[in-house]
């Protein structure tokens, strides 16, 4: 029971950062649509209070609330779900085939017993065309085959208890490697002692995922893969070169462009990024951040970097003496000739060829790591901007919501929920799809997770702008009346696509 109410209780947070936008919203259009019905609004006006006056309280509120929510999504938020996901870990280990993935070889017993199933019932714990191979007796190997089984622990919780059905086994000895026992059986029962069972709680897990991680850890990150991308594009852009030179010349450059020294010192470049500025203004504060160490430059050892040392090998061998190296005649110097010795004759079409090859194969390798860093940055980005757009939606629902429950005052309920869940769905789904095209390089992510705040507010804007003009009467203004304006503007928009719709008019 201590397991279940942890996982619930660790699943709380991302409930709360999740909803909460939804409950301002909520609770702006119930405020203000009160307000409006019950003429608090119409009295405001007659005493010299505007709309913008009555608006301040509720966007300072707002304000609070997101900079809490920041704090909030940023330490709260990330460490349990780093301690919900080491909980889910755990609670694997307490049911096999929970833990066991289909169609890949999992170590069940590292070094002693690996399991492959084609298909797993999760609720029942049956397997169906299983295969085990038994390493633990080094003399010989075994491998069994079955049909189906059954998978389970015993009364002591610590062994594992695997029943196979249909199936057989064959063994090969060390001894006598020509030599293939196999048996067939139809119930056959595996007893794998010291499993491990019980649950038990995890005390020291220091891997942590992006949702796991707070603000600064991600900057760190993005600052590391953001180097990775700076390097890629400087050993392409120097192949890129080294190949022209070799066109032309016959010879790689001479001198890289960049070197493991200029690597290792080179300055990464983020710009002004959102969270920069959040750890920053931490460092200021005192607040103390665990920020993971930056792992070193990797040494580029590349395929164009062995293609210059050959080549380098080679223009030593023709300056040579053809005697041999034991021989007491030292080397000649090359003759004098009025041509440049780097504008000699190009290596042969062979080992050219060779080198196109080593070329072409060390741009693709680079492509891919260029891709890969890229995607990786771009992931950490679209988590840093996510904890920060979902907490300034506090703020923009607040100039969505205030103007349409002023608009229509009879709304009432209905009004509540029906434009709480439209709007907040469209928002969403905008997030949703954000985070996807920033995945594929489409959006950045700044963009991503910011253009539904920006389209909102925009909105948000348009209402305020129009938010004095409503009739201050509860008599109108209710639900009917605002499918009546819905009615309407699709119908506009239907005429301005050249669709005329005949409106019918109501008669009272």
């Amino acid at each position: 029971w201590t397991a279940i109410v942890e996982f619930f209780a660790l699943s709380i947070p991302f409930t709360v950062a999740t909803t909460l936008p939804m409950a301002v919203l909520i609770s702006t259009l119930y405020a203000f649509s009160r307000l409006a019905a019950e003429n608090e609004i119409t009295a405001l006006k007659a005493s010299g209070v505007g709309m913008p006056t009555v608006m301040i309280p509720a966007l300072g509120a707002a304000t609070v609330l997101a900079v809490l929510m920041i704090g909030f999504n940023d330490q709260i938020l990330s460490r349990a779900n780093h301690q919900l996901a080491t909980l889910q870990t755990d609670i694997a280990r307490t049911k096999p085939t929970f833990a066991l993935r289909e169609q890949v070889i999992n170590p069940v017993s590292p070094g002693r017993l690996y399991v492959r199933t084609g298909h797993i019932d999760r609720s029942t714990s049956r397997m169906r065309e299983v295969t085990i191979y038994d390493l633990s007796d080094p003399s010989k190997a075994r491998t069994i085959y079955a049909n189906s089984g059954l998978l389970g622990f015993s009364a002591n919780g610590q062994d594992l208890v695997m029943t196979l059905f249909n199936g057989w086994m064959q063994e090969v000895s060390s001894t006598s490697p020509g030599e293939l026992q196999r048996l067939f059986f139809t119930r056959n029962r595996m007893r794998v002692r010291g499993i491990g069972g019980k649950f038990q709680s995890s005390e020291d897990n220091s891997y942590k995922g992006p949702r796991e991680k707070t603000i600064c850890e991600m900057q760190q990150d993005y600052r590391t893969a953001q180097a990775g991308v700076q390097r890629t594009k400087m050993e392409l852009e120097y192949l890129l070169a080294n190949n022209v030179h070799m066109a032309v010349t016959g010879w790689p450059l001479a001198n890289p462009l960049i070197s493991p020294t200029t690597r290792d010192t080179m300055k990464v470049k983020t710009g002004l990024t959102i969270g920069g500025a959040y750890c920053r203004m931490l460092g200021l504060f005192g607040v103390k951040q665990a920020e993971a160490a930056e792992p070193p430059a990797p040494q580029f050892t590349s395929r164009a970097q062995r293609a210059r040392d050959r080549a380098a090998i080679e223009r030593q061998r023709a300056q040579q003496d053809s005697a041999r190296s034991d021989s007491t005649f030292h080397p000649a110097n090359p003759a004098t000739t009025g041509i440049d010795r780097g504008i000699g004759l190009p290596p042969s079409a062979g080992f050219a060829n060779a080198q196109g090859d080593v070329a072409l194969g060390a741009i693709g390798s680079l492509r891919d790591r260029l891709t890969e860093s890229e995607r990786t940055r771009d992931m950490f980005g679209v988590e840093i901007h996510k904890k920060f757009s979902l907490a300034v939606a506090c703020i923009v629902f607040i100039l969505i919501g205030a103007p349409i429950a002023l608009r229509f005052p009879r709304g009432g309920v209905g009004l509540v929920i029906s434009v709480s869940l439209g709007v907040f769905a469209l928002y969403y789904v905008g997030l949703i799809a954000g985070q996807s095209l920033a995945e594929n390089g489409t959006l950045s992510p700044f963009l991503s997770m910011w253009l539904a705040n920006i389209v909102f507010t925009i909105i948000g804007l348009i209402l305020l702008a129009r938010m004095g003009k409503e009739s201050s009467t509860a008599r109108g203004g209710d639900m009917r009346e605002m499918l009546d304006m819905l009615r309407a503007w699709f119908a506009r928009w239907l005429r301005k696509i050249g669709l005329h719709v005949d409106r019918r008019r109501r008669v009272a």
